[in-house]
């Protein structure tokens, strides 16, 4: 909740809409997610406990910046941070889709082929995630993070 009202302030103050502000509040997610990276480098959460509170804090953080830049900057943009609802509406849908009945839901193919590049492109990440961790430990981070400041930098 910190997190949200401090990206709402730096949207506010810096009176930024549109593009410009997509810019910005994509700068503060990749300074988050790079002090995620310092943070696990230097703390090695995966093997010292301690060390997992600052680097989780920080990466929620980061996670919190991408909603309110959502919500904020991309109004109308579908949500990359509620995956439990992206999940159900694309088996909903699919049900519906393969039902032989009459639909529960109104149909909206757009909707299901929207949800559907979203939940591709989750479990893509999950996997190229998890091979990160595996053969890069903690310096996976590494990866958000080039991701981050490429997106930032992109004109």
């Amino acid at each position: 909740m910190i997190a949200l009202a401090l990206a709402w302030l730096i949207a506010e103050f810096s009176k930024r809409k549109g593009s410009s502000l997509v810019r910005l509040l994509l700068a503060v997610q990749f300074l988050l997610l790079a002090a995620v990276l310092v943070f696990s480098v230097v703390a090695t959460p995966s093997s010292n406990p301690h060390g997992i509170i600052a680097t989780a804090l920080i990466a929620v953080s980061a996670m919190a910046c991408q909603y309110a830049l959502l919500r904020l900057a991309l109004p109308g943009a579908i949500s990359t941070a509620v995956m439990t609802g992206n999940l159900t509406n694309t088996v909903l849908s699919i049900m519906d889709a393969l039902s032989r009945g009459h639909p529960l839901m109104s149909a909206d193919d757009s909707r299901l082929k929207r949800s559907l590049y979203l939940l591709f492109g989750f479990l893509l990440g999950c996997m190229v995630a998890a091979m990160a961790i595996s053969t890069m430990g903690e310096w996976a981070w590494s990866l958000p993070v080039a991701l981050a400041a490429a997106a930032v930098v992109r004109p």
